[in-house]
């Protein structure tokens, strides 16, 4: 496979902006797209941001800050993607949304252009069958915030060819990332670990063995985690966290993945965490808010 020149990204919510940051400081032409022309602007706004603090911290040069600004382009036409080499969709964590896009793509992406999901949890073989290419289709999992988190999850679907692989991780590590590989079983590696354990977590608030604080605090400071489950779940978003839980318990079968009660009552009441203001903790009130260490 030629070396990648240009990626696409799809979906400018946090995590595909932070994509096309790295994409775009790595010396690639990137295309982001996103239906909500809203979305894309404040996007823009988010990256440069960001990159003016990498070059403030000197983790880039301001010769590198500025190229990435000017080789990051904006886009809500899908078929602006068709020049990519590899179109990378970071959207909302629906099997069923991300199966349509990807038989979307399938008809627009030139035909040696590898198709990734940052999917956290979603069978790649089953959106691979969307396609007419499932040796090209793959996982990308990113962590939150692209730009800082060292791992990119990459996980092999039923069909996905060793080049296709080869390539998706040679990009991860242009990125500077360290990769490691996932066989396609729910949750994969980090989420099938780290989900039940923030569901254990609101398990344990649920029944009144401690607080909301002394959770966080214990596993903190017992076990030197850089922050507490539950803080992590509002920086996650608890959506997600639930969609993750959903995932783990229909795909392995074992009620011990069976989703809180008192996570989907947060979610049902719109307590996503971070990103709406309130989720565990109320991030509206100064003296409630965590200070997570990432």
């Amino acid at each position: 496979m030629a070396e990648m020149k240009c990626v696409g990204v799809i979906g400018a919510g946090q995590m595909g902006s932070g994509i096309a940051q790295l994409a775009a400081t790595s010396g690639l032409e990137v295309w982001l797209m996103d239906a909500d022309r809203d979305v894309l602007s404040r996007a823009t706004a988010a990256i440069s941001s960001s990159v003016k603090r990498f070059v403030s911290k000197g983790l880039i040069s301001k010769e590198v800050g500025d190229d990435a600004m000017h080789r990051l382009r904006l886009t809500s036409n899908l078929e602006d993607l068709s020049s990519a080499d590899i179109i990378v969709e970071a959207i909302v964590e629906s099997e069923d949304i991300k199966k349509k896009l990807f038989k979307d793509l399938d008809g627009i992406a030139k035909s040696s252009a590898i198709l990734a999901s940052n999917t956290s949890s979603i069978s790649i073989t089953r959106l691979a069958s969307a396609t007419k290419r499932p040796s090209q289709v793959i996982g990308m999992h990113f962590m939150n915030p692209p730009p800082i988190m060292k791992l990119v999850e990459i996980i092999r679907g039923a069909d996905t060819s060793e080049e296709t692989f080869i390539a998706t991780k040679a990009l991860a590590e242009r990125f500077g990332k360290t990769t490691v590989c996932s066989q396609d079983y729910a949750g994969f590696v980090v989420n099938r670990i780290l989900m039940p354990m923030i569901n254990e977590a609101f398990h344990t608030l649920y029944t009144g063995v401690a607080s909301k604080e002394d959770i966080d605090s214990g596993m903190k400071h017992g076990t030197n985690h850089p922050m507490g489950p539950l803080e992590l779940a509002d920086l996650i978003g608890l959506d997600v966290c639930l969609s993750v839980m959903k995932v783990l318990h229909e795909g392995l079968g074992d009620s011990k993945y069976a989703p809180c009660p008192l996570l989907v009552q947060y979610v049902d009441a719109g307590r996503l965490g971070r990103k709406r203001g309130v989720g565990v903790y109320d991030y509206r009130k100064a003296t409630q808010k965590p200070s997570p260490r990432l």
